[in-house]
């Protein structure tokens, strides 16, 4: 008893074990909750390169069907042609792409068809470049000394997923991102 009037007469003593409590209780929720969802969504497999880590989310089986029946299936898997190939640029593109695309999966507000964004578009073609290098080298137009970027897949836009009717019907992607029935 003694010690309860102790502890009821200094009110700040029990402020401060409250907000404590409550601390504590915060972020052994947020921990708990980011493990379970880490399990969950099974989060050491997008540390590999293995395909079908791609097509852990089911929006993605449409793309990784079309892969298997691609021309680069025996030559190139996702990480190829969608992640830069140095250290620290494919695990920050690995992060910021997991980011948006658990986003956009939990709240259901990605575009769809799904479609690839300029900055993973820009990766993509450095990619193509990269590995068909002694070919494009003598194809890329140069004007007045400053190289013309050609887009690769503007021309080849099956050759990593398949013909597009592989993939719900034939459409096309004009520069500014809309789709041309």
């Amino acid at each position: 008893m003694h010690k309860l009037k102790t502890f009821l007469s200094n009110p700040e003593d029990f402020v401060g074990k409250r907000t404590g409590l409550l601390l504590a209780l915060l972020v052994g929720f947020t921990s708990g909750l980011g493990i379970y969802t880490f399990y969950y969504a099974e989060g050491f497999s997008y540390m590999s390169s293995d395909p079908k880590v791609c097509a852990n989310c089911h929006i993605m089986n449409l793309q990784y069907d079309s892969w298997q029946k691609s021309g680069h299936h025996h030559s190139a898997v996702c990480a190829d042609c969608h992640l830069p190939h140095g250290f620290p640029g494919k695990y920050i593109a690995k992060a910021e792409n997991g980011y948006h695309h658990s986003k956009g999966f939990t709240f259901q507000d990605f575009h769809e068809p799904i479609m690839i964004k300029k900055k993973n578009s820009e990766i993509l073609q450095a990619n193509c470049v990269r590995c068909h290098a002694d070919l494009v080298a003598y194809m890329r137009p140069e004007a007045g000394g400053a190289r013309m970027e050609v887009d690769c897949v503007h021309c080849h836009s099956s050759v990593g997923h398949g013909p597009r009717a592989g993939l719900g019907g034939g459409y096309k992607i004009n520069r500014k991102g809309e789709i041309i029935p």
